[in-house]
């Protein structure tokens, strides 16, 4: 599964792997501003502690335009908890600009 973000962090595509992990279809989601489709899912450390939005993979790769790979917890608004191996890339442009942010996921069973 795997998702993109624009250069402001909104949801604007998801495939079809990943509709099971986000609940929906990008033709009924996309595009969900970062605000909105953070509110949908809590993201945790495999010890329980709170992942705050500034330190997720997606905002780091964004910040600091590099690779980022973390092993995370998603609680979705059903409740529904997953591990997850996220791997976030930045989508950089000419000049290094900043397009968004390529995630790639896959369940850790």
């Amino acid at each position: 599964p795997f998702l993109v973000l624009d250069r402001e962090g909104t949801l604007v595509y998801f495939n079809e792997r990943a509709e099971r992990l986000i609940g929906s279809t990008p033709g009924e989601l996309c595009p969900l501003p970062e605000l909105e489709w953070r509110q949908r899912f809590s993201i945790e450390r495999l010890d329980g502690s709170e992942v705050a939005d500034e330190q997720t993979p997606s905002a780091t790769a964004r910040r600091e335009r590099r690779p980022v790979h973390e092993t995370l917890a998603y609680m979705s608004l059903d409740g529904h908890r997953r591990v997850l191996e996220v791997t976030a890339t930045p989508l950089l442009g000419r000049g290094d600009d900043l397009e968004g942010v390529f995630l790639l996921f896959w369940e850790v069973v």
